[in-house]
């Protein structure tokens, strides 16, 4: 069961909102109803978000996803649809109900920290504990262990003036763990931040997330932090979700233009990961097997190598054919007695751009194995270079000195460097080692 589930939400403001949905549903667009005073923030808007599960909800200013945000707690009503928070309709609670709920099951971590001056960091951080009417002491219990969590022990008693502003977002959002809330709403609560503070703040974030496995809706304009912590991102225009799906997802089939657009200057190597271009692995062994049929194997597939697996499936080593020739001229006619057993391995789950160092260190392709050390696939060097160079907007027709970089539409694209042989290349490829802005 989804922790929260929001199902055709809109949120229109104006003198007459429900009229403004009905236009809504018959095909106007947001113009249209600015143009008779009506503003339609949150679009016919649905998607639900598992236990444990960090959501992010992207879009540029404007987009209608702050307006969202307050509808997930209750703060601003829908004007249509509904949000169910483990099922319960937040439309159905009472005035108090809600208030409850907003105090101990969801928390709030906004974007310019919103302390008090005057109360201690201790004090801020169990704000949320004396709204619920704790105990003194188990409100600086408490606090102080939030305050730990995110590495400020020892600032307890000192002023939120004296903090830098990373450290006074530490403090927000030790005020929201030491409720122990279910569910986490953040609203670009990193975006005032500089950037160095910016990416600790996130490393931080997911930290904490691998200890507590909340559940997290993050708001952000900035493509790049979506990226990096969302499980999945829910992309918004004009008040409506265009796409959700995870990074790679979003990065490698954008839904529309708009959203290709936005991906297009992303830096690859860094949100793909292994699981995405690995191949089956072509020829496969095991120990007792005899060194005879695993060259014919690797001649009939013109393979590189052939994994050798252990009955349950795990990885134990690797043959060539000039291994397995070794073996024959050896008198060894088994497997086990010349296989190689320093396999280049990475996980599934490993971005690209952490694969190239194992990947040139190996004379076979990258072995991808899983928490057990099975085998999931592997990833020759080629596919690897060309996934780091592939830019979805541009293809390269033939090879050698006749290739030539195509657009979407088939014309010529000037000054665009292409690579012998089949694959893909963009205007970025000439900068891919650059670091992404804020990530």
């Amino acid at each position: 069961m989804s922790k929260l589930a929001i199902e055709h939400v809109y949120k229109v403001f104006g003198r007459r909102p429900k009229e403004g949905v009905r236009r809504l549903r018959q095909g106007a667009d947001r113009a249209q109803l600015r143009a008779d005073g009506t503003t339609a923030a949150v679009i016919d808007a649905s998607f639900e978000v598992a236990p444990g599960e960090i959501f992010v909800v992207m879009g540029l200013s404007g987009s209608g996803k702050s307006t969202l945000l307050r509808t997930l707690n209750g703060l601003s009503a829908p004007t249509a649809g509904r949000v169910l928070f483990d099922g319960q309709d937040l439309a159905g609670l009472s005035g108090k109900a809600l208030r409850d709920l907003r105090a101990r099951r969801i928390s709030m971590v906004f974007q310019h920290f919103a302390l008090f001056p005057h109360r201690s960091v201790l004090e801020n951080a169990g704000y949320g504990l004396e709204v619920q009417g704790r105990p003194r002491e188990e409100r600086e219990r408490r606090a102080t262990e939030a305050l730990e969590l995110v590495g400020l022990a020892g600032w307890e008693k000192s002023w939120p003036d004296e903090l830098s502003g990373g450290m006074q977002q530490r403090v927000g959002l030790a005020r929201a763990l030491a409720t122990d809330a279910d569910l986490l709403l953040m609203d670009e609560s990193f975006s005032a931040l500089d950037p160095l503070i910016r990416r600790d703040m996130q490393d931080q974030l997911l930290q904490l997330q691998h200890r507590l496995h909340k559940t997290i809706v993050f708001i952000t304009h900035d493509l790049n932090e979506a990226m990096r912590l969302g499980d999945r991102i829910a992309v918004m225009r004009d008040g409506r979700i265009v796409q959700v799906g995870t990074a790679e997802d979003i990065l490698v089939e954008p839904a529309n233009d708009y959203v290709a657009s936005f991906v297009q200057d992303v830096d690859r190597s860094r949100v793909l990961t292994a699981a995405s271009i690995m191949e089956e692995p072509s020829v496969t062994v095991e120990p007792g097997d005899e060194a005879e049929a695993a060259i014919r194997a690797l001649r009939d597939d013109h393979a590189p190598a052939a994994f050798v697996l252990a009955a349950d499936h795990r990885l134990v080593g690797h043959v060539t054919e000039e291994h397995a020739a070794e073996a024959l001229d050896a008198d060894h006619d088994r497997v086990r007695d010349v296989m190689a057993t320093d396999c280049a391995v990475t996980q599934a789950d490993t971005p690209l751009a952490e694969l190239l160092t194992p990947a040139a260190r190996s004379e076979v392709p990258l072995a991808v194995v899983d928490e057990q050390g099975r085998l999931t696939g592997v990833i020759p060097r080629g596919t690897l270079l060309a996934a780091l160079g592939d830019q979805p907007e541009t293809v390269v027709a033939g090879h050698g000195d006749g290739a030539r970089a195509t657009g979407s539409d088939g014309s010529a694209l000037e000054g665009v460097p292409v690579q012998d042989g089949p694959g893909t290349a963009g205007p970025g490829d000439t900068d891919r080692s650059k670091e992404v802005s804020g990530a």
